[in-house]
């Protein structure tokens, strides 16, 4: 396992996909209880004011990038993360490679249906894969968690997807985590909402690749204009000030 490199008191594993799928067939191999979060921009910037959020981070198996954001702000304090990986785009990978290696997936998020049609997109694609989904809206205690809890066991999945946006999933999974057999659990924020044509990624591909953020803040400014004019200008003001005190 690579060293995190530290971006703003938050371990980042600088993995490529390729490191993180194998990372994630080890996980499954050794039938240990595994969990796999990802850092970007509004990811570290949460972390700065919750503290369990920032423990949960530190404590899970792997943190990885999801955002150009936190790969420019781990270069400009001298560390290098080799890429992003957003779930929107290795979904695909990971269905691909679940088919064909039998890897069951059990995907939470979003409204009712959405995990769903994200779910059917992939198998249109990926017949053979085996996945079983959820909506996102659970109490992290009470019947109905109860409730969900044995419908992830009773499918016996390999990797549990979790899309509730932060922080809610990973308070979800940092209180459920023990009672749920997967070796791996994976927090994978909005993807279904992309994958099942609930939101779409406007815009060329090249903006997609390079400014996301700028993407979808042209698609959607009255509710993320916050998120990424005020989230992104304080991410990169704090980035400044642990440059110069040489953090």
């Amino acid at each position: 396992m690579k060293t995190p490199v530290d971006v703003l008191g938050v371990g980042v594993h600088p993995l490529t996909w390729s490191e993180l799928l194998a990372l994630v067939g080890d996980f499954i191999q050794d039938g240990l209880p595994h969990t796999v979060a990802y850092a970007n921009v509004h990811v570290i910037n949460t972390a700065a004011r919750d503290v369990a959020l920032r423990d949960f981070l530190a404590e899970v198996d792997v943190c990885y990038c999801d955002g150009n954001g936190v790969v420019l702000g781990a270069r400009l304090l001298g560390r290098e993360i080799p890429e992003r990986m957003t779930g929107a785009d290795w979904i695909w990978s990971l269905a691909e490679v679940a088919a064909a290696k039998g890897w069951r997936l059990y995907w939470l998020g979003g409204a009712e249906g959405i995990t769903e049609a994200a779910a059917e997109t992939l198998r249109e694609k990926h017949p053979a894969l085996q996945i079983a989904t959820d909506h996102g809206y659970h109490a992290k205690s009470g019947a109905e968690n109860d409730s969900v809890i044995d419908r992830i066991n009773d499918f016996e999945p390999h990797i549990v997807l979790v899309g509730m946006g932060t922080p809610l999933q990973e308070q979800w999974v940092a209180q459920v985590r023990g009672e749920l057999d997967a070796p791996v659990v994976w927090c994978l924020g909005a993807t279904a909402d992309f994958i099942s044509g609930t939101v779409e990624r406007p815009g060329p591909a090249w903006l997609v690749d390079n400014h996301e953020w700028l993407s979808r803040l042209i698609a959607d400014p009255r509710r993320l204009w916050q998120r990424y004019l005020i989230g992104n200008t304080a991410f990169l003001a704090r980035i400044g000030r642990a440059r110069l005190r040489g953090q």
